[in-house]
């Protein structure tokens, strides 16, 4: 398993793009992907919507159980994706790609994120 270097990580086993335009992409981690085990519902946060660093923001459900989604950063939900809540399978088959769950404008720096070699050492994969 390979954790994207350009990306940054929380001790939550979320991930967050660079941030383009004020803007970062949020998914889950593949380690985190693997552990639900297959994804069948996905409740995101919507357009609109603030969302605080470290505070539940949505909430996946697999075949194994349910797990609360948290924020990493805070600020103003700009997108959900939508085709995971149609298909939340992409969270497993490509959690850093099409899987990814939504958008925010940061209301400010983030922060305690990890790097890919420090994430790795945190989740043992």
């Amino acid at each position: 398993m390979s954790n994207p270097q350009q990306l940054r990580y929380s001790k939550e086993h979320e991930w967050l793009s660079a941030v383009e335009d004020g803007v970062a992409t949020i998914g889950i981690t593949e380690y985190a992907a693997n552990a639900l085990g297959d994804v069948v519902y996905a409740q995101l946060p919507e357009v609109g919507d603030t969302v605080t660093a470290g505070e539940t923001c949505g909430e996946l459900e697999s075949t194994k159980s349910v797990s609360d989604l948290y924020s990493p950063v805070t600020g103003e939900v700009t997108a959900a994706n939508q085709d995971v809540v149609d298909d939340p399978s992409l969270v497993n088959s490509a959690p850093f790609e099409g899987g990814w769950l939504f958008k925010v404008r940061l209301a400010e720096e983030p922060k305690d994120l990890l790097s890919a070699d420090e994430y790795t050492e945190f989740s043992g994969n």
